[in-house]
Order: C-alpha cells, then sequence, then structure tokens
C-alpha cells in the first residue's frame, strides 16, 4: 500500500495503519535521515493520546509512549549486538514497536520466529512524503 500525505496529512497515515497492522506488530522505519521516520512515530502517539514530546531514541535506544508503542533507534546497532543487550525481549511486550535503522538481518529473524513484522519506507516525493506500507 502507498500513501503520498504532507506533514499536516499524517493522520491519513496513522488511520490507514491502524486499519492493516494488528494489535502486536514490529514495524521497521526505513528512508534516510529527515525522511519522516520520528515525526510519523510523533503522529502515532498523538493519535494514542500520549502528551509530552516524542523524540528520538538515538543515544537510549528505545522510549516507551504509553501503553503499546514503543520506539527504537538502532543506528549504531548490529543484529548480534542487538540481540546481545537483551532488547529482543522487549518485543514480547503488547503493542507496536517502530524501530528505526534496524537491520534487514534482524528483521529477518523476526520474521522468522513468528513476529508480526511490517515495513515502511518512506521517501520524499513533490514536498510531501510517500509512504510504502508492507505488511
Amino acid at each position: 500500500m502507498e500513501i503520498t500525505a504532507s506533514l499536516q496529512e499524517l493522520d491519513k497515515v496513522v488511520s490507514s495503519l491502524n486499519g492493516v497492522l494488528p494489535e502486536n506488530a514490529i514495524v521497521f522505519l526505513r528512508g534516510d535521515l529527515a525522511a519522516g521516520k520520528t515525526t510519523l512515530t510523533q503522529a502515532l502517539a498523538k493519535a494514542r493520546g500520549v502528551e509530552g514530546e516524542v523524540t528520538s531514541p538515538t543515544f537510549s535506544l528505545q522510549h516507551c509512549y504509553g501503553e503499546g508503542l514503543y520506539h527504537y533507534d538502532l543506528y549504531r546497532l548490529d543484529h548480534e549486538e542487538f540481540m546481545q543487550m537483551g532488547l529482543f525481549e522487549e518485543f514480547e511486550k503488547p503493542g507496536w514497536h517502530m524501530v528505526e535503522w534496524g537491520s534487514d538481518a534482524l528483521k529477518t529473524f523476526l520474521e522468522g520466529v513468528g513476529y508480526n513484522v511490517a515495513m515502511i519506507e518512506i521517501e520524499p516525493c513533490d514536498g510531501k512524503r510517500k509512504y510504502t506500507i508492507e505488511y
């Protein structure tokens, strides 16, 4: 599924995700630096009633927003480091796990052990962004 939306139209993307993703899912966010990965997570948090600042967990690796919304930034971690740190167990928590910069190895592993894994590719497109959602 593809959706093209401006920042003001992110509710369309959130609504579509709510319609297609299961209650528990790991969502890999792909896109260049400043593509809008954290911005999409901010829109999801807002739609879930989360108040307060939603920022990229660049240095903390994970942020939790309310019940059932988790946000990871794995830019500096490869698959082995992620597993050694014990972060894998976090995916057992119910809800959506938004993963920025997750490796293909991690995605393949998670699919192989039975998790619901989705991919959202975010690309600039004529002053808006194109969200390609694969589930």
